[in-house]
């Protein structure tokens, strides 16, 4: 194009065009300065939830990008002998400026709204979802999001993308297929950190693995359980999945455990209990607040049966509360004269004079 062969009425309307745009993106700037930070976030000041501040933080910077996009096209709109000469699509450049703006607000606000939630989480102590699982959906919703945005882009310019779409299923489909197992331990981490059947800290036990401690770790892939000699296991989530856990930390700490301890036959029940009430509520870590209780709970083969209940302040000091309870038991029980009886057999030996044969009939206690 020659500029030189433009008329002085040209040259007026390009640089009148000029002049517009450096007028409204100036004024624009600042209207949409005042409306956010003076209007809108004062309104939003009023409320309690932070969202809203990160919604306009998002949006805010691209909003003054999109006045200046129609402040050029508003320009230009009046400049249509140059385009006409140079055969530009003006349509098509407006396009790829408002797709390029859309994506552009469209990433910022799922990056910071999945951000946000993120926080969130952090602040009501999710931190294993909020570290883990909350970083790879907001990878994967952004991952979609520039899919959508890359489809309608080549679909404005008329490319075909069903074959790339078939293609994106087909190879999606041969994948799922060679690591369905790495698949299935990452959907039940998922629901493992949805439904949270126990958290970073927790004592669970796994009955059909016959594992307990606890856990350290709950990832995509696996959870790691230390045990109480300081091993690591490593067990994948579908394998948690499909097992019975007890979760000993929930939905508190504080545990109740029991034994059971026998008395010699002839002991009077109230007072064998008396005795043993009195020992156990006396140990140090047995919580006061919480009934002691001995049952009596069976005749055995060579003693009465108690079945004594305690509760403790946590399931950590199990073992050191047996100690604990079994040494003071039985000591008092001593000192009170209650007998704890071996196991015994008693044995009847019985004689046929006339018959001249020895009956042996035993008899268990």
């Amino acid at each position: 194009m020659n500029w030189l062969a433009l008329t002085q009425q040209e040259w007026l309307d390009i640089g009148i065009s000029v002049l517009i745009f450096l007028v409204i993106a100036f004024l624009g700037r600042r209207l949409i300065k005042f409306i956010f930070k003076r209007v809108i976030r004062r309104l939003i000041s009023q409320t309690k939830t932070t969202f809203d501040d990160v919604l306009l933080d998002a949006i805010a910077p691209p909003f003054f990008w999109l006045a200046l996009v129609y402040a050029f096209k508003f320009s230009l709109n009046r400049l249509d002998f140059i385009f006409d000469q140079l055969n530009f699509d003006l349509a098509a450049f407006y396009f790829v400026l408002f797709w390029l703006i859309g994506s552009i607000i469209a990433w910022r606000l799922v990056n910071s709204l999945a951000k946000w939630y993120e926080n969130q989480l952090s602040v009501t102590r999710e931190i294993e979802l909020g570290e883990q699982l909350m970083p790879f959906f907001r990878r994967l919703m952004l991952i979609t999001l520039t899919v959508i945005i890359a489809i309608i882009f080549l679909d404005y310019f008329s490319i075909e993308v069903s074959g790339f779409v078939a293609t994106l299923g087909i190879g999606s489909l041969a994948i799922a297929l060679a690591a369905q197992a790495t698949l299935s331990d990452t959907i039940n981490g998922f629901v493992i950190m949805i439904d949270r059947p126990f958290r970073i800290g927790d004592r669970i036990e796994l009955l059909e693995l016959s594992t307990w401690g606890d856990v350290v770790d709950i990832g995509l892939r696996s959870t790691r359980i230390r045990t109480r000699d300081n091993r690591m296991i490593i067990v994948p989530n579908s394998v948690i999945g499909k097992s019975l856990v007890i979760n000993h930390s929930y939905p508190d700490t504080q545990y109740r455990i029991q034994i059971e301890i026998g008395v010699a036959y002839g002991t009077d029940p109230e007072y064998a209990r008396k005795v043993i009430i009195d020992a156990v509520s006396q140990v140090e870590g047995v919580l006061q607040d919480h009934p002691v209780e001995a049952l009596f709970l069976a005749f055995g083969p060579s003693s009465l049966t108690f079945r004594v209940r305690w509760w403790i302040e946590s399931y950590v000091d199990t073992r050191r509360m047996f100690d604990k309870v079994n040494t003071a038991m039985y000591k008092k029980l001593a000192e009170a004269g209650i007998e704890i009886p071996f196991p015994q057999q008693v044995v009847t030996y019985k004689m046929d004079i006339e018959k001249g044969e020895d009956n042996f009939f035993p008899k268990e206690e």
